[in-house]
């Protein structure tokens, strides 16, 4: 089977564990690595610079924008997001699956400029559950749990535009269902040109 890395865009709404369910993941598969984004928001406590994310100022940001060193951005209530492209591209030629959790605008923008990419959208197993979650946090304030749950219900909308649904009901069978998608997407023909070829000149 191909060698080369999957390059995996993983969306859904605030609340539904994505950071959870690929922790859980990469504690699995060694293989897998997460591209940390770069945001203008200020951090949560207990996350760490270049490790959740880059923290960067509106103008830094502005500047890697400019610099064309981002592989996608997108604003989300009110705080920019990107993906920074050269740690991606040199993990994928070393045969890593490379995760992007992002919002489902840059989600589209990825999708697009890069068509082998695999889009994977986490849903929750409802709406009631989403805002119990949300709400269990206790990092926020109600008018923004408010605010996340109404961009939740926008974000879900654009759900169809990616390959593949994984409800998160329970974190591990979420991530059986990831890695089931990746093994499925590294067996398509249409990665394993070379595969064809050999079997076929191997008289």
């Amino acid at each position: 089977m191909t060698n080369k890395g999957l390059l995996v865009v993983l969306s859904g709404p605030s609340g539904t564990g994505k950071g959870t369910v690929l922790k859980a993941y990469f504690a699995k598969h060694p293989e897998a690595r997460l591209s940390v984004s770069a945001t203008t928001r200020a951090p949560r406590p207990g996350e760490q610079d270049g490790r959740e994310y880059f923290f960067v100022s509106k103008e830094e940001f502005q500047q890697m924008q400019q610099e064309h060193a981002l592989l996608e951005s997108a604003e989300y209530c009110g705080n920019c997001y990107g993906t920074p492209l050269a740690p991606i591209e040199a993990w994928l030629q070393k045969g890593y699956d490379v995760f992007l959790e992002i919002e489902v605008q840059g989600g589209a923008q990825v999708q697009k400029l890069l068509p082998d990419s695999v889009g994977i959208f986490i849903l929750p197993p409802s709406a009631a559950e989403l805002a119990n979650r949300l709400r269990g946090r206790g990092t926020e304030a109600e008018a923004v749990v408010q605010k996340r749950l109404h961009a939740a219900k926008e974000e879900i909308l654009q759900a169809k535009q990616y390959d593949y649904a994984v409800v998160n009901d329970t974190v591990e069978q979420a991530v059986e269902d990831i890695a089931a998608i990746l093994y499925a997407e590294k067996h398509k023909t249409s990665r394993n040109p070379a595969l064809i070829e050999r079997v076929l000149n191997n008289d």
